[in-house]
């Protein structure tokens, strides 16, 4: 069973309702900055968790302004769409709701409370960094207090409005799933400090993983190692460790007594949390 610390009580809590119904995750966000994102996908990664476990989620996005350009980064970074509101959730046997934010004073309903460190992003090679990593914009700096800016239109094909707000953005979206392996790589609770060097070791590590993959599925499949299916489930379940995960990724990539065709299916049942395109090499190999 999946538990996650519950920042309102101080104390772990199933993140399932004990009464099967449906659940809905709400993600604040006070505006468009690399800690914003950070709260988008720890909103999507529960999400994810959470449907592997079986229990149905409804995802809602409440922020007081930049919708649209929010949800456009959060596509970038494989993020499953947010729902446009809130109260049809009610009309679908909803049991529980657990809030995920970044902000202390948020004012938020009932429900556990998830809490994520901020992403310091480094802006040049002499240590310099932004405030806590926020791209502030015009208007930005209102907390948002339970304020849903509701439905908002998509940016036209191949352009993001994000980047159009914040020139900064496309730095970091340049590479979407090197952002997502870099903020996956550090335990929600502690602060992730991002520069180039970060997100190229990220894009490296995803390089090998992906070549790998793709050498691994040309061999006899093999299920996942039962052991191994309790260690990732064991992580992962437990507040979400996902540093945790991907450890269990690094030993099976180098374990010699594993079948490559284990090797590639476990890698593929972990993709479906991660969300990071591992078998995108699948056929590319001569």
């Amino acid at each position: 069973m999946l538990r996650i610390f519950d920042d309102r009580t101080g104390e772990p809590v199933p993140a399932a309702p004990a009464r099967r119904g449906l659940t809905r995750i709400e993600a604040y966000a006070s505006g468009l900055d690399p800690t914003a994102l950070r709260v988008l996908l720890t909103a999507d990664l529960l999400v994810r968790a959470l449907e592997l476990g079986g229990t149905p989620v409804w995802t809602i996005l409440t922020s007081p302004h930049q919708h649209a350009e929010l949800r456009a980064a959060a596509t970038a970074l494989a993020i499953r769409p947010f729902e446009d509101g809130r109260d049809l959730a009610s009309g679908l046997g909803e049991s529980q709701a657990i809030h995920v934010t970044a902000d202390p004073t948020a004012t938020v309903g009932e429900g556990p409370v998830m809490r994520v460190a901020p992403v310091h992003w480094q802006t040049d090679g002499q240590g310099q960094q932004q405030g806590q990593g926020q791209w502030h914009g015009e208007g930005q700096g209102a907390q948002t207090a339970g304020r849903d800016a509701g439905p908002a239109s998509a940016p036209a094909p191949g352009r993001t409005s994000a980047s159009r707000s914040h020139p900064a953005l496309p730095a970091l979206l340049e590479d979407p799933e090197a952002v997502r392996l870099a903020l996956l790589s550090v335990p929600r609770g502690e602060p992730v400090r991002l520069d180039a060097a970060v997100l190229d070791a990220a894009a490296g590590r995803l390089a090998q993983w992906r070549r790998a993959v793709a050498g691994w599925a040309r061999r006899p499949s093999r299920p996942v190692p039962e052991p191994v299916r309790v260690r990732l489930r064991s992580a992962w379940e437990d507040d979400l460790d996902l540093p945790g995960v991907l450890d269990v990724l690094r030993d099976v990539a180098r374990d010699p007594e594993l079948p490559d065709g284990a090797r590639f299916e476990t890698f593929a049942y972990v993709d479906r949390l991660l969300a990071l395109d591992l078998a995108r090499e699948l056929g590319s190999l001569g």
